[in-house]
């Protein structure tokens, strides 16, 4: 039976500097975001879809919502404003 210290590796994301993370997860987040983005467009497809205007102008006033949200807090101004978006 061991009794020495048990080593603690820490997660190889913790490990990397916080530049690497910063660069790693901004990549794969925005490229998400884009896409997800993307997907929301689609639903403006007349052919597809049916909405009025009023649905289109609260999807996009909540979209702009969190870009908004997005640049205060890249300002360091973050709110923190929790929002379930629902037609």
């Amino acid at each position: 039976m061991a009794t020495g210290k048990k080593k603690t590796t820490k997660p190889q994301a913790a490990r990397r500097d916080p530049r690497e993370r910063f660069v790693s997860l901004a990549n794969s987040r925005v490229t998400a975001a884009i896409h997800q983005i993307r997907l929301v467009g689609n639903l403006a497809n007349k052919k597809n879809y049916q909405y009025d205007a009023d649905e289109a102008a609260k999807i996009v006033r909540a979209l702009q919502r969190e870009l908004d949200e997005l640049k205060s807090k890249f300002k360091g101004e973050e709110k923190n404003a929790s929002t379930i978006f629902s037609l």
